[in-house]
């Protein structure tokens, strides 16, 4: 599918007024940020950039797609002109997929002319923003269900076809080890996991003659859904007698599904009849709604749930503070001048400048994440410096001696093609396992979780100060001393 017009319209308008302007080629400079951490949390998981440059490379827009923009009678010959020969040449600086992130930080920077870095602007928050608030929430359960296993079900919930696929590869990269969805599974390279219906256990005759059947088909990857009738006085005792039958086969069931009642106690009932007779290899796979906080319960409650599958709450990212990453995309240089937003809330004006995004670790074994500290571009946080921080009364502090200081972001797209091949999706995601696990302690609790210092240096404070205090002076009525 040609991606072209997977954008808001008024890209394209703008992109008209800067030809009739003759400022499409004016050099800029937008970055894409997040205003709050997802679900109240402490963090989020960077995901959506992989499909994003490659949105970036293939974007061009064929026949079919100008004449639809023809028919809009809105763009002159000019305009379509444009556009007819355009390809993205520009510069992309950004995070690695899979980092640990916070709000506010330049994730991405996008360097070009400013009609070509306009235009890009719907599509990358659409791959960028979905794609990360659904890593995070797989992150957040994942974490949760600790050393058990966590599995993407949310096809048939998702927002569609794409969404379901973009879900998919993002819950891969939070933390989830496999899908139901085969889409998912060809197009990523991801295992697939799948147990069976309720329609299969009434479509026979008794929920044991199903089960014997399913077990004749698929002997060594049997998994039984044991609540269609009643968990623990039919489903456990068939699904117990079908198990018996394969062993004396030479075989082994897998697996049964509870997908119903209360989780914690019927896992528990589960594994303690499966042990005593003699079953105690066979998994318990949960699924119902599960989110974190079900996860959390369950396993607080002494539940004994082997793998999680995990559907509707984690495709849709479900959840307080949920639902949207908060991202935007937002002009901070022009013709090598530094821009910046107003708001009536002094937090939503934008941090100008082109920018460096560094995180400091302590240099024990752990290499924990200290702060981080976003500098004007071609500056850094040395010992001593003093940064801005928002979140402390102090404000000002300085940075400590002996922090170990790693640059965030580096270099993606170089005009308009990429400077590295792409990482495979298992990579990605044991990337992401590794940077969670430098979180300071407490941020990722699920309530009231640590709260992370991202800091300005004072430099870049001043430079935002000073353009807030030079917009606000320009406002009408300012001048002669009306304002307020």
């Amino acid at each position: 599918m040609n991606l072209s017009l997977l954008m808001d319209l008024y890209e394209l308008t703008m992109v008209a007024g800067y030809l009739r302007e003759k400022k499409q080629d004016e050099p800029a400079a937008f970055d894409l940020s997040f205003r709050r951490n997802p679900f109240e949390g402490g963090y989020a998981v960077f995901a959506g950039l992989d499909p994003a440059l490659d949105y970036l490379e293939n974007l061009s827009f064929g026949a079919e797609e100008l004449r639809y923009l023809e028919s809009l009678d809105l763009f002159d010959e000019t305009a379509l002109d444009w556009l007819r020969d355009f390809r993205f040449r520009g510069k992309v600086t950004a995070a690695a997929e899979g980092e640990v992130v916070f709000a506010h930080e330049p994730l991405v920077t996008v360097e070009g002319g400013l009609a070509e870095t306009q235009l890009i602007e719907t599509a990358l928050l659409n791959f960028i923003n979905f794609q990360s608030l659904v890593a995070t929430k797989a992150a957040r359960i994942a974490l949760e269900a600790g050393t058990n296993a966590v599995v993407e079900f949310g096809a048939r919930r998702a927002q569609g076809p794409d969404g379901a696929l973009g879900a998919a590869r993002a819950a891969r990269i939070g933390g989830a080890r496999a899908t139901s969805n085969l889409l998912a599974g060809q197009a990523f390279g991801l295992p697939v996991a799948g147990t069976q219906a309720h329609s299969w256990i009434m479509a026979f005759p008794d929920e044991l003659s199903a089960f014997r059947s399913y077990a004749t088909v698929f002997p060594d990857s049997c998994i039984l859904l044991v609540d269609t009738y009643d968990t623990l006085r039919s489903g456990l005792p068939h699904a117990i007698e079908v198990a018996a039958e394969l062993r004396a086969q030479g075989h082994e069931l897998r697996g049964i599904r509870l997908d119903s009642g209360d989780l914690a106690y019927l896992s528990h009932e589960a594994r303690r009849l499966l042990d005593d007779a003699g079953f105690p290899e066979v998994k318990i796979l949960a699924s119902n709604d599960l989110d974190e906080h079900v996860v959390a319960s369950i396993r607080k409650e002494d539940g004994r749930i082997d793998v999680y599958g995990v559907g509707t709450r984690l495709v849709t990212g479900a959840g307080e503070g949920g639902s949207a990453l908060s991202g935007v995309y937002k002009l901070v240089e022009l013709g090598g001048r530094p821009r910046i937003k107003m708001s009536a809330d002094r937090d939503k004006c934008t941090i100008p400048g082109r920018k460096q995004l560094w995180r400091l670790s302590q240099t024990d074994n752990a290499r924990h994440f200290e702060l981080d500290v976003i500098t004007a571009a071609g500056a850094s946080p040395e010992s001593g410096h003093r940064v801005y921080d928002p979140t402390n009364p102090i404000r000002y502090t300085e940075v400590d001696a002996g922090l170990l200081v790693e640059d965030v972001r580096s270099v993606v797209m170089e005009e308009g093609k990429r400077v590295h091949a792409a990482k495979s999706l298992d990579d990605i995601a044991a990337y992401a396992q590794t940077q969670l696990a430098r979180l300071p302690d407490g941020s990722q609790r699920l309530l009231n979780p640590h709260v992370y210092r991202v800091s300005l240096s004072a430099e870049l404070h001043a430079l935002r100060e000073a353009l807030i205090e030079a917009a606000t002076a320009a406002l009408p009525g300012r001048a002669n001393g009306n304002g307020r």
